[in-house]
């Protein structure tokens, strides 16, 4: 990146970190179950609700739960089922005019990180009806506050529940961008690990790793507060004492409610700190492909730490610190490694390869195009690189030289419940 662009992202960076303490973020209020809805509900006097999930929650009976405790406290729902992974603008439009004909104020974004973003562009749509979403992209565009909106993640990975973006994708071009703004953090969020139960073991490692990228890159980015980091490392903490636990054993609820917590905590970290070019490359690849965004982190995630090098060391040993692997007397350096070699082994164990089979080379300058622009200026990144750097990422996605290493999610998990792992909401 050149003099002049580097001076500029810096300065924007800064200005944006000085803001932080003066700017209105706030947590949502954690809910244990989904039966405490309708009292929240009735208490908000709230007379209609929108159910906003995908085709594979509902199918898995996922929403029933929710469904029986309205309907035994006489509160009139809808559902709309068809967000599909990376949600798009023809979803919002669709669940927009199901909300209005049929007189809803409160929403309800149910499921994984996709359904929680379309749930927020709904309501931000609903509140500015005469506005469209590409003219809300970018930074404190909505202003208003949005109906009662509550959020129920099914996966423990997108911290979508926590933040104050929507990322939804262009249903013409396929562009993928973020909304940003106070009034899309949801009111409550939901933590209730019974329905997570039925996460396929796939999508249980490549959310949680999800997870795991949010924090790290909150941790290691340059606007973060003390806030941040303590969330960020109590994340990786309960990250890596659950992750395994959850994967080989999806019926353990204690596992399956720090996972959750772990996803809420990574969210609060970026939604304040941002994420960097993880995000950025693995949202270029969800736009263009449909790479499930959960699988597309997890593959990118320690290729990326290495490339930032030794500028990371000491915060990496911190993470590492946290997350079991050195002490306080591990050097820096020393410290990093084991913690990058641990989330590599994390993915072998899991069957996350390192490679993505859907990148074709010649849409290789328009990806980094896409990552360069969402992430310079905003992303507070550890050390900036423009859209020629961010290339070589994606010529080391093609290419797997390990042909031990699979070569991307099976087939089979890999669709399975695929909207579920789309997205995270950062923005990221």
């Amino acid at each position: 990146m050149n003099y002049f662009k580097k001076i500029y992202c810096r300065t924007f960076q800064t200005g944006l970190k000085i803001a932080l303490p003066f700017l209105p973020y706030r947590k949502p209020r954690i809910v244990g179950s989904v039966k405490a809805l309708p009292e929240i509900i009735q208490k908000k006097k709230c007379s209609k609700v929108l159910i906003i999930t995908d085709a594979g929650i509902r199918k898995l009976g996922l929403t029933g739960r929710l469904e029986k405790a309205l309907t035994g406290a006489g509160i009139p729902y809808c559902m709309y089922d068809k967000t599909v992974a990376n949600p798009t603008t023809a979803n919002v439009a669709e669940a927009l005019e199901l909300y209005q004909t049929e007189g809803c104020d409160c929403i309800i974004g149910f499921g994984g990180g996709s359904s929680m973003d379309c749930a927020k562009a709904v309501g931000a749509r609903a509140v500015k009806p005469r506005q469209s979403l590409a003219k809300m992209k970018g930074i404190l565009k909505v202003h208003k506050k949005l109906p009662l909106l509550m959020a129920v993640p099914t996966t423990a990975g997108t911290g979508s529940e926590t933040t104050l973006a929507a990322v939804i994708t262009d249903a013409q071009t396929r562009y993928k961008y973020a909304i940003n703004d106070f009034p899309l953090i949801p009111r409550y969020a939901v933590l209730d690990p019974k329905v997570t139960l039925s996460l396929p073991p796939f999508i249980t490692a490549t959310t949680g790793m999800d997870a795991l990228t949010h924090a790290v890159e909150a941790y290691i980015g340059n606007s973060t507060t003390y806030g941040t980091r303590k969330d960020a490392l109590l994340a990786v903490q309960l990250i890596f004492e659950n992750i395994d636990k959850v994967y080989q054993d999806g019926s353990n609820i204690d596992a399956r409610r720090n996972m959750l917590h772990a996803s809420f905590y990574a969210g609060c970290a970026f939604t304040k700190s941002y994420v960097g070019y993880v995000h950025a490359v693995a949202h270029s690849l969800g736009g263009e492909y449909n790479v499930p965004h959960g699988f597309a982190n997890a593959v990118i995630l320690p290729m990326v730490l290495e490339a930032y090098g030794e500028k990371i060391h000491k915060k990496l040993h911190r993470l590492a610190i946290a997350a079991g692997l050195a002490d306080q007397d591990t050097p820096d350096e020393e410290a990093a490694g084991r913690f990058i070699e641990a989330i590599k082994l994390m993915k072998e164990r899991f069957g996350i390869g390192s490679r993505i089979p859907e990148i074709r080379e010649e849409d290789i300058p328009k990806l980094a195009h896409y990552a360069d622009k969402e992430a310079n200026p905003l992303y507070p990144v550890p050390v900036l690189l423009n859209a020629a750097e961010l290339e070589a990422f994606y010529y080391m996605l093609m290419n797997d030289d390990d042909p031990d290493t699979d070569k991307g999610a099976p087939d089979d998990e890999n669709d399975d419940r695929k909207g579920a792992d789309t997205h995270d909401g950062t923005g990221n």
